[in-house]
């Protein structure tokens, strides 16, 4: 019923160094896991869609997060695309709403 004094004592001991790590162990496998299943995805999305933006061109048709669908019309300095919508409606978007690129217009050929 009473613990014994050497009983105590033994309990109380220090964990060696492997030990130690192998607790932690499984907290570095899920760590692990979540990157290369959620972080390292993400960053691989967002370095696309800034290429992607930075790719922009007039006359390209693009779809923005509200779903709206309209071509490329002027591109601004400021981080502001014009995009029209309908023949004479003109609406300016930021860059990084823009989704998708549907039609890329070809570049200009160069005068030779």
């Amino acid at each position: 019923m009473f613990v014994t004094p050497a009983f105590a004592q033994a309990a109380g001991g220090s964990a060696s160094p492997i030990a130690a790590f192998g607790q932690f162990l499984p907290l570095i496998l899920i760590f692990v896991i979540v990157y290369f299943l959620m972080i390292r995805p993400q960053q691989k999305k967002v370095k696309e869609h800034k290429a992607m933006v930075e790719a922009l061109r007039r006359g390209d048709q693009v779809i923005t997060q509200g779903g709206i669908l309209g071509k490329v019309s002027h591109l601004r300095d400021d981080g502001e695309v014009e995009v029209e919508i309908a023949q004479g409606v003109k609406v300016r978007v930021i860059k990084s709403t823009i989704v998708q690129v549907i039609s890329k217009t070809e570049p200009a050929k160069s005068a030779e």
